[in-house]
């Protein structure tokens, strides 16, 4: 990977959102934890969550990854409370489409926008669809 294209994947929005990481602090009382790893590069997301009549009112996440799984960690986690299984699932689909050339994610997860630039790289896909991955996988326990 050039230098050109390595300015061009973390962009300054990118690692901004990278920085500024919500919902980081421990969530005590936790309805579900799941963890989800990227086998390529070893990111791992690891998400706890408590859900009231189906909808996400409590959410924490351990991030370890890229700039890239973290940005996407970043957006997801702005955006996930107040969403069911169903939204969750939505924007899984609609990111994981985004990354192979389609449409970014609808409204609440349109930021997504920034890791347009990451369809290029394949072997980053996986980390930026940990967060939703994890969330999905603490759904199902609950």
């Amino acid at each position: 990977m050039s230098d050109a294209d390595l300015m061009k994947l973390y962009s300054q929005r990118i690692l901004a959102l990278a920085a500024d990481m919500p919902h980081t602090n421990p969530l005590p009382d936790a309805e579900a934890t799941a963890t989800k790893r990227a086998p390529l590069c070893g990111s791992t997301v690891t998400v706890a969550l408590r859900t009231e009549a189906g909808r996400i009112t409590h959410y924490s996440q351990q991030v370890h990854a890229c700039a890239l799984g973290q940005a996407s960690a970043a957006i997801f986690g702005a955006a996930v409370i107040g969403c069911d299984v169903h939204q969750v699932h939505q924007l899984r689909t609609e990111l994981a489409a985004m990354l192979k050339g389609g449409p970014v994610p609808q409204p609440p997860f349109a930021d997504y926008e920034v890791l347009t630039a990451a369809r290029d790289y394949p072997n980053r896909h996986a980390s930026i669809l940990l967060a939703p991955d994890a969330t999905l996988a603490a759904l199902a326990l609950t």
